[in-house]
């Protein structure tokens, strides 16, 4: 397994096959709202195993130090295999690079143990967004001098 950062140019088929089963047909999601003005302008991290695209995720850097995670997905047999947690990690790992002091996203009510874990903490009320309960959450990232 191996984890790839892209640009969208070159993540965009991989990516969108992934985010496509799992948000459009497993959640409903409409699928004029999958795709946005964000992801030419992210970094997409794709998760490989024998060749196939099995998850993704994008950063999308917002301006002051912030960025933001969003569009994580991964195929349902591949889940609770820690492959999110890799993605994540990759995608942190990123926004360290660039310089990014906090770090954002809009989870999912479902998913928010699983950021939990990773340090992140919840922020504001429920809210609906593409018909899914989500909450917005931070992590703080340490700096070093």
């Amino acid at each position: 397994m191996e984890i790839l950062i892209k640009s969208w140019r070159d993540a965009q088929t991989d990516a969108f096959l992934v985010r496509q089963e799992v948000f459009i047909h497993e959640q409903g999601v409409p699928n004029q709202l999958e795709l946005d003005e964000y992801d030419p302008l992210a970094i997409h991290a794709l998760a490989y195993l024998d060749q196939r695209c099995i998850g993704t995720g994008r950063l999308v850097y917002l301006g002051d130090r912030q960025a933001q995670i969003g569009r994580m997905a991964v195929l349902a047999p591949f889940r609770a295999t820690g492959m999110g947690k890799q993605i994540l990690e990759k995608l942190l790992q990123q926004a360290k690079l660039h310089g990014s002091r906090v770090v954002v996203l809009h989870s999912q009510v479902a998913a928010i143990p699983f950021y939990e874990k990773q340090g992140f903490e919840v922020q504001g009320p429920i809210y609906e967004e593409a018909g899914i309960p989500h909450r917005n959450m931070i992590l703080l990232l340490p700096h070093t001098i």
